[in-house]
């Protein structure tokens, strides 16, 4: 499973790479098998004039095929974060119950 992050108009400090990692693996852990890729990108919309700006999207490849795009914004980047990785939980979770059903 791989991870890639990046940020725009948001500087990537250690401690943020290593929450939205942590958050993530949390989150997706017993997907591991399933899960080819993640891709994050943390935004800050508004720039410098602040306010309910701060947006996390996170985008999953499945293996052997399929995407999971989830995203969140919050004036909180963390709790940006934290929200997507459970919305993409949740999401992973569904897709994978419907891939079994059919």
């Amino acid at each position: 499973m791989k991870l890639g992050i990046r940020g725009r108009h948001i500087a990537l400090t250690a401690t943020l790479l290593a929450h939205v990692e942590r958050r993530l693996r949390f989150a997706l852990s017993r997907f591991e098998q399933k899960i080819r890729q993640i891709a994050v990108q943390v935004t800050d919309l508004n720039g410098p004039r602040g306010g309910f700006d701060k947006q996390c999207r996170v985008t999953v490849t499945l293996s052997p095929s399929g995407k999971v795009i989830v995203g969140a914004t919050d004036a909180d980047l963390h709790r940006a974060i934290d929200r997507a990785a459970d919305r993409l939980e949740r999401s992973v979770t569904r897709e994978l119950k419907r891939r079994r059903e059919t």
